[in-house]
């Protein structure tokens, strides 16, 4: 009883700190409403990099509904920062964060690199067709400037019609109602579940070797672990030690050149799949789709470029057979 008593004193204790600040948002400067969210989001360990996601909903009424594995971590991340003032153009939650802002951060958070304003992000991941097909943790992206087209506002989609956003200037960052978005994407895996599933053993990539760093690589970068499974054992067999007559090297078969521009040390696992998974995600939204993605990946971006598609080269057009073929047996 002891614990759960103090576990109600803490929730306690963050309400207070939460409607003190919100007395002074409605009575000062946005300088000293800055100011007295720092000093009560500081000693409440509601910054952001520290707290509950649990406590951060509670203290400001938000009943958002998570899915499951990586979707609820993304609502969990977003709910860190309900109470945060919001500041236009700000990214430090200590000070305050404009919409996208708050997106960036969350997303961030879990290890997902994310551009940095509304209209950039609005281009990352795949489009979801309508709200009815909408996931916790999609973003919802809104045009609601009739004097400058173009998205200007996100969200993060929690679920029940609900998102959490910072809405504007003398607002704080918030549970509120969808209503009718411009257009919604999905930066996380197409089957977040399932990568879930995979990064715990379960599912298609059971037994797969190296199958939690394909389920971590596929979260970060937005690529399906089960595509990136099966470029490993098409490229290599699952070898990190395999090199190719053409000197391509490690697990994914990097070319020394390809490896260096990314970063990647081919002979160190986590990073050669890490590497594949964001050099994927870059060829996939260069060419738009994945057969060319793959294409590219095998022939480089030039030959797919030059011959407006997959290239007429055999080694290339089986690659891109085999891979596909290896990912449906993964899903």
């Amino acid at each position: 009883m002891e614990g759960l008593t103090a576990v109600h004193s803490r929730i306690a204790e963050i309400q207070n700190r939460i409607l003190t600040f919100a007395s002074a948002s409605s009575t000062s400067t946005a300088a000293a409403r800055s100011a007295a969210w720092a000093g009560a989001a500081s000693a409440a360990g509601l910054t952001g990099t520290t707290g509950t996601a649990a406590a951060g909903a509670m203290a400001t009424g938000a009943t958002a509904t998570a899915g499951s594995g990586l979707e609820g971590q993304v609502v969990a991340a977003a709910q860190r920062y309900l109470g945060v003032p919001y500041a236009w153009g700000g990214t430090d939650p200590s000070v305050g964060l404009d919409c996208s802002g708050l997106v960036q951060r969350v997303y961030g958070d879990l290890g997902i690199d994310l551009p940095r304003t509304s209209s950039q992000q609005a281009t990352a991941g795949t489009p979801v067709a309508g709200l009815g097909e909408a996931r916790p943790g999609d973003l919802v992206f809104f045009d609601n400037s009739s004097a400058r087209p173009g998205i200007d506002h996100v969200g993060i989609y929690v679920g029940d019609g609900k998102m959490i956003a910072a809405p504007q200037e003398g607002d704080v960052v918030k549970v509120q109602d969808v209503g009718t978005p411009t257009l919604i994407r999905r930066v996380l895996p197409a089957s977040a579940s399932a990568a879930s599933s995979a990064a715990t053993g379960g599912a298609g990539l059971a037994g797969v070797p190296y199958a939690d760093l394909f389920a971590a690589a596929g979260a970060r970068r937005g690529v399906d672990p089960a595509l990136l499974a099966a470029m490993a054992k098409v490229e290599s067999g699952f070898d990190s030690t395999a090199v190719s007559s053409a000197g391509a090297t490690g697990l994914m078969q990097f070319m020394p050149a390809t490896a260096r521009g990314l970063g990647v040390d081919p002979s160190d696992p986590a990073s050669s799949i890490d590497g594949a998974a964001r050099y994927l995600r870059q060829l996939t939204d260069r060419f738009g789709s994945t057969d060319l993605a793959l294409a590219a990946y095998n022939a480089g971006p030039g030959a797919v470029a030059r011959a407006g598609g997959i290239p007429p080269y055999a080694e290339t057009q089986s690659y891109v057979r085999k891979v596909t073929s290896a990912a449906e047996a993964y899903s």
